[in-house]
């Protein structure tokens, strides 16, 4: 098949959706398939030449719903290239400039909603919430009703996002996710961090690795480190990811008048072989995220046999926990804190059988060509059967599932 993916930026520091269709992209080659992308990010935006694959430029965009005039005259130029055009998220321009599209030329096309109708932003931001309602009707509703599928990362995202509004249709898919299994670890690589950073050698590294944002916990892990670090005085943080809201300063604050500020590292975005080292160096890893539609970074460390400690807000957590790849809490400081003090009092021996559970996690269920298998057949299938359907807007007279 040959498919177009359309996101609304392919910078890294967007993580998770980004790496998800890095990954993707690959895992269909490898498979016979073509995939494309395209981005409303400028063309000479340094990220565009390191993205694998093929991929057209039309920004820059305009805001954070990155509105772009030249969207839908190439989609309508150009769309009928593919077997069908793929959205990747919502609440950008993208998903509603697609759905325009493909009403006028009758594309196939299929939305990823990568979590963004987790109803955790609902009860976080209830001002938020409303603004989203005044576009709801006329914009993303419409998009997800009509599309061929919704496509899901995990049965419990499809099964939150049906939370958020009740005005709500759509043919839901789940098609799982994964990565590709990482080299074997390099030396070099441990010490590269270690050089960069000289005060985590030698220590009990806790990782922390994704955005410094709100959701995903931040401070409820500086809080509990705060509790738990007396009890060894050997233990790290390693807070590692983009501060793309400013909040990096209120979470060093905090941090300080803990008194622990000398014990966390803030490494900002890691890269390469520096991101590799600090995995490699580290002897747990944490996500206590509030809201996590399925946590790409968390299978990266599975993928490298480090156990995980997450909240049961990362919608993998049932299947971490039925492994045995790590622990589970509530996405509350006394929850955190008390999964950090679970952690403190596994002996060396169950750390390294967690640590085979995590690798063997990762095997059994997060192989992405499986999935990349599982969008093609979805596709295939919709496309299929399509002609049972009256018109675009008819696709869905209801909640239903492949």
């Amino acid at each position: 098949m040959r498919l177009l993916n359309v996101i609304g930026t392919l910078k890294p520091e967007y993580g998770g959706p980004v790496e998800a269709l890095r990954q993707m992209n690959m895992a269909l080659h490898e498979l016979g398939h073509e995939s494309e992308v395209l981005t409303l990010d400028d063309p000479e935006a340094p990220w565009i030449a390191r993205f694998p694959g093929v991929v057209h430029s039309l920004g820059p965009s305009y805001g954070k719903y990155r509105y772009n005039t030249k969207l839908i005259p190439w989609l309508i130029s150009n769309g009928h290239k593919y077997d069908a055009l793929v959205a990747c998220g919502i609440w950008q321009y993208q998903s509603l400039a697609i759905w325009r599209a493909a009403r006028q030329k009758g594309f196939n096309y299929f939305v990823y909603v990568h979590g963004a109708l987790d109803p955790w932003f609902k009860r976080a931001f209830p001002l938020k919430h409303l603004k989203k309602w005044l576009y709801w009707p006329w914009g993303d509703y419409r998009v997800l009703r009509d599309a061929g599928a919704v496509l899901f990362l995990s049965d419990e995202e499809k099964l939150l996002a049906r939370e958020s509004f009740w005005l709500y249709k759509a043919r839901e898919a789940v098609i799982d996710n994964g990565i590709f299994s990482p080299a074997a670890a390099l030396d070099a690589q441990r010490d590269l961090f270690f050089g960069a950073h000289p005060e985590t050698r030698g220590r009990r590294l806790i990782l922390f690795m994704s955005r410094l944002h709100a959701k995903k916990g931040c401070d409820l892990l500086v809080e509990a480190f705060a509790r738990v670090a007396p009890d060894d005085p050997s233990l790290h943080l390693v807070m590692a990811g983009p501060d793309q809201d400013g909040w990096k300063k209120e979470l060093e604050a905090l941090a300080k008048r803990s008194g622990i500020a000398e014990r966390i590292t803030w490494t900002g975005m890691l890269h390469s072989d520096m991101k590799e080292g600090a995995m490699r160096a580290a002897e747990v890893f944490v996500l206590p995220s509030h809201s996590e539609n399925f946590g790409v970074v968390v299978v990266e460390a599975l993928a490298r046999g480090i156990p995980v400690l997450i909240t049961n807000k990362v919608n993998i957590w049932k299947e971490i926990q039925s492994d045995g790849a790590g622990l589970v809490a509530e996405d509350t400081e006394i929850g955190v804190t008390e999964m950090l003090e679970r952690w403190l009092k596994i002996d060396v021996a169950m750390r390294v059988q967690m640590a085979q559970c995590a690798r063997e996690c990762f095997e059994r269920r997060f192989d992405i060509k499986k999935s990349a298998a599982n969008l093609i057949d979805v596709i295939q299938r919709s496309i299929a059967n399509r002609h049972v359907a009256t018109g675009h807007s008819n696709h869905a007279k209801g909640t239903g599932a492949w």
